[in-house]
């Protein structure tokens, strides 16, 4: 199993999807493009592709230069039948990749937020054993439409898509499930300024949002995780 991850910025990782990747015994071929380096051709060499987040919009093509050639490798993925995993930007241009809009700024979300499954979730293989409604780590102020063709699978009163498949196993997610107790400490660090500016209040209650949150969200997290990774 050879797993192609795209990183889209600095101080992001894979987390529980990282986990339920190594429990498979993927080998993973991680790319940072933002850095300059290549991304494939086509999806011929790889099982599967994660694409992770950042703080860029998904429409940022003139600043990421990237995107567009980002775009048509997750045609190409979805076409060869692999699966796919956009996460939170990752989801945003998986979104974009199939025609659906970008919506940037107006969906602000940042901490331990409640989302709730959909009717066609409770059949899906990726989210179908998980309860109806769960906490999970949310981190954007963008969100994106749905695709003509996906099965809106996630949402909650800030972003009506939260999560989405197309296909048999291309799924867009705006929530950051893979972000565990121990990643969201380390962005905590590594992104101290940016989220003091934003979120002052957040060095200070972190500890008990954790404590209050963290447990029912990575077990959902890991699951999710573990159930994509059993689509490759």
């Amino acid at each position: 199993m050879r797993v192609l991850v795209v990183q889209n910025y600095d101080n992001t990782g894979l987390g529980q999807v990282g986990a339920a990747l190594a429990e498979a015994g993927a080998e993973l071929d991680l790319r940072r493009p933002y850095q300059g380096d290549p991304l494939p051709r086509d999806a011929n060499g790889h099982d599967a592709m994660v694409v992770l987040g950042g703080g860029q919009n998904a429409l940022a093509d003139d600043d990421y230069p990237y995107f567009p050639a980002l775009l048509e490798l997750t045609r190409d993925f979805a076409g060869k039948d692999r699966s796919v995993l956009g996460i939170c930007l990752g989801g945003q241009l998986l979104a974009r990749a199939f025609g659906a809009g970008n919506h940037i700024g107006g969906a602000v979300e940042f901490g331990w937020r409640g989302v709730s499954l959909t009717t066609d979730a409770k059949a899906d293989p990726v989210l179908g054993a998980l309860p109806e409604n769960f906490p999970i780590f949310q981190w954007h102020d963008d969100t994106f439409g749905l695709p003509e063709k996906a099965v809106r699978l996630a949402g909650n009163d800030v972003a009506a898509n939260q999560a989405f498949r197309i296909g048999r196993a291309v799924y867009g997610f705006q929530f950051h499930f893979e972000a565990d107790r121990p990643l969201v400490r380390d962005w905590s660090t590594s992104f101290a300024s940016l989220i003091a500016d934003r979120h002052p209040d957040w060095a200070g209650k972190l500890d008990d949002e954790m404590a209050r949150n963290g447990p029912e969200a990575d077990a959902a997290g890991l699951a999710i995780a573990r159930a994509w990774v059993a689509t490759i």
